[in-house]
C-alpha cells in the first residue's frame, strides 16, 4: 500500500546518512529490541510502575500479546498474554493511563476503511514482570465520519480520556473518544483538530502539557490542553528504516523512537525547546511555526535528505496519477 514508499526512501538513505542507535544500555539514552519474536515493533510506551521497562508490541502478525522490555539490556523481562479479545488484526499503538492500565490500539486499517469498527484493548498493568495472562476489556471504536485507518493512539495523563490520530498522507485528524469508554455498545471517535502529518504514532508528555506526533519522516510538537492543541514546532527525528513509534521517558525530558524490524533500535532526543527542563512549557519558534526544526536551524543532514526523498517519491506518485 502506502506504507513501501516510505520503506524505500528510508531504505535508499539510511546506509548513508543514518548514525548509529545508541545500544549502550543506559536506558533512556537508547536500547535495542534483542528478542527475535519482537520483529515489528509498532508501538512504545513507558511503564508507570516499573522504571526502566518499556512496553511495546508487534503488528499485525502476532497475537494477543505485549512484551515488556529492559531498557538496560534491551532484553525481554515478560510476555503478557491478553485474555477476554479476539484474535487482533492490526495492533498499532500502546499507551498508559493515568490510573496504570495499559490501553492497546488495535487501530490499523491498511486498506484505508475496510473495517467498519476497529478496537482498543484495556488491561491493568502488571505488578510483577512475569510471563502471565491478563484479562483485558475489549472497547468497540467507531469513527463520526466513516471508517480509517490509523496508528496512533494517546491516552490523557490528567484525564484518562483517549484519542486517536488517523494515518494521512495529506495529513489527518486528532479524534476525541467518549469522557469514559463503555464495553457496551461503540464508542464514538469524533475529529477535533488537524494534525499537519503521516502520523505513525503519538504520545502525549508525562505532565500533560505536550503532544509528540512522529510520522516516517519528521514529526511535529503541540501545546496540549485536555484535546485542546496548538502546533508549537517540528520534532528532531531520528532517521530509521521504518520509524513506527514514539514514547516520553518518565520523567519527561526525553523522546525515544522506535523502528520495526529485527533488533530494532529506539533512539532518545531531547525534548525540544525548553521542554527538557518542563515539557510542555513552550519553546521560541520562527515565523513558521518550527522551534529548532527549519532549514537553518538544528536540522541533521540526514532528515533533510529524507525530506528530500520523501518528496521525490511522492512527486513520482502524483505524476502518475495524473497519468
Amino acid at each position: 500500500m502506502r506504507r513501501p514508499f516510505a520503506l524505500l526512501a528510508g531504505v535508499l538513505l539510511v546506509g548513508v546518512f543514518a548514525v548509529p542507535a545508541s545500544a549502550d544500555g543506559k536506558g533512556d539514552k537508547g536500547f535495542t529490541i534483542t528478542d527475535p519474536r519482537i520483529k515489528e515493533s509498532s508501538g512504545l510506551a513507558a511503564s508507570h510502575l516499573h522504571p526502566g521497562i518499556y512496553w511495546t508490541h508487534n503488528d499485525s502478525s502476532d497475537g494477543p500479546y505485549i512484551y515488556a522490555v529492559d531498557s538496560a539490556t534491551g532484553k525481554t523481562v515478560a510476555r503478557i498474554t491478553l485474555s477476554g479479545v479476539g484474535r487482533p488484526r492490526d495492533v498499532e499503538a500502546i499507551s498508559i493511563g493515568p490510573d496504570d492500565d495499559i490501553y492497546v490500539g488495535d487501530i490499523g486499517d491498511n486498506l484505508g476503511g475496510k473495517w467498519p469498527y476497529v478496537w482498543i484493548y484495556r488491561l491493568p498493568e502488571p505488578k510483577k514482570l512475569t510471563d502471565q495472562t491478563i484479562k483485558a476489556t475489549q472497547y468497540v471504536v467507531k469513527y463520526s465520519d466513516g471508517a480509517r485507518n490509523a496508528e496512533s493512539l494517546v491516552v490523557d495523563p490528567k484525564t484518562g480520556r483517549t484519542y486517536i490520530i488517523d494515518k494521512n498522507e495529506d495529513g489527518g485528524h486528532l479524534y476525541e473518544g467518549p469522557a469514559k469508554l463503555s464495553a457496551s455498545g461503540s464508542n464514538i471517535f469524533r475529529p477535533v483538530a488537524p494534525v499537519d502529518l503521516w502520523a505513525t504514532d503519538a504520545a502525549i508528555s508525562p505532565n500533560g502539557k505536550q503532544l509528540a506526533v512522529r510520522g516516517y519522516f519528521g514529526g511535529i510538537y503541540y501545546a496540549w490542553n485536555g484535546g485542546k492543541i496548538k502546533r508549537e514546532g517540528r520534532l528532531d527525528v531520528p532517521l530509521q528504516g521504518q520509524g513506527e513509534s514514539v514514547s516520553y521517558s518518565p520523567d519527561g525530558t526525553k523522546l525515544l523512537y522506535g523502528s520495526e524490524g529485527e533488533d530494532s533500535p529506539v533512539q532518545a532526543e531531547d525534548v525540544p525547546g525548553d521542554e527538557s527542563k518542563t515539557p510542555g512549557a513552550g519553546g521560541s519558534s520562527d515565523a513558521s511555526g518550527a522551534s529548532g526544526g527549519g532549514v537553518g536551524g538544528n536540522v541533521k543532514i540526514g532528515a533533510l535528505a529524507v525530506v528530500v526523498a520523501a518528496a521525490a517519491v511522492f512527486g513520482i506518485r502524483r505524476l502518475g496519477r495524473r497519468g
